[in-house]
């Protein structure tokens, strides 16, 4: 038991901070939830019913799309781009997929190798090759698309409360304010992203795997250490 939970400590850790995060914005979403609703003359609703409500569906949801594009786009652009120097990059002679030998697919593939990596091509491996990428496009797209409905939900409830027409999903996809929130969290996670991938050129974190070594050169790209 203490060497799985030795093996596995990075992902629990965080996966304990993200449920303990989880429900501490429930909690809080709850209260200004209700101090809305009396504020508006409005009825109150249990953390139960707040839980399956349109307003922390959006809330959560709006944080989790804009987080998995950023991990797909910089999937996605670290195939191709490269910035000299930085940990969060390969090494210029590296630039593109990489060689079949490197990649150890095919007839380069080890006794470990997971099978589908042995074929010497077809969808199989293709999908393999890719199911990082794939996947994290697929939670952005669901999750984006989920939060688009919460929204739209929330938002025709709000228009109910005030006696307002309320709009179709298209209509509410046209809307600015959707767009102003969409691209306030995205427009962060390109910023946290581009503004690594520089710091790790000059900054060091002794033990950090995100780090270059302490004395390796500004210069250095981590994959060339």
């Amino acid at each position: 038991m203490k060497r799985q939970l030795r093996d596995n400590s990075l992902s629990l850790v965080f996966l304990v901070i993200f449920l303990a995060a989880l429900v501490g914005q429930s909690v809080a979403g709850h209260r200004v939830f209700n101090e809305e609703a009396l504020t508006h003359g409005a009825e109150t609703i249990s953390y139960g019913r707040y839980l399956v409500s349109s307003h922390f569906g959006q809330a959560v949801l709006e944080n989790w799309q804009s987080e998995y594009l950023q991990f797909a786009l910089f999937i996605l652009a670290t195939i191709w781009l490269v910035q000299r120097g930085s940990n969060e990059s390969k090494r210029i002679a590296d630039i593109g997929p990489e060689s079949e030998e490197k990649q150890k697919l095919g007839r380069y593939a080890g006794r470990g190798s997971p099978a589908w990596a042995r074929p010497q091509s077809g969808l199989r491996r293709w999908l393999y090759s890719n199911s990082l990428l794939l996947v994290m496009f697929v939670i952005f797209l669901g999750s984006w698309v989920a939060q688009s409905v919460t929204g739209w939900t929330a938002y025709n409830q709000d228009q109910q409360d005030h006696m307002e027409p309320e709009v179709s999903y298209a209509g509410y996809l046209s809307r600015p304010d959707l767009w102003e929130a969409t691209l306030q969290n995205w427009q962060s996670e390109f910023l946290a992203v581009g503004s690594m991938a520089v710091f790790t050129i000059y900054l060091r974190q002794r033990g950090s795997p995100e780090s270059k070594p302490v004395g390796a050169r500004h210069d250095e790209t981590a994959a060339s250490g």
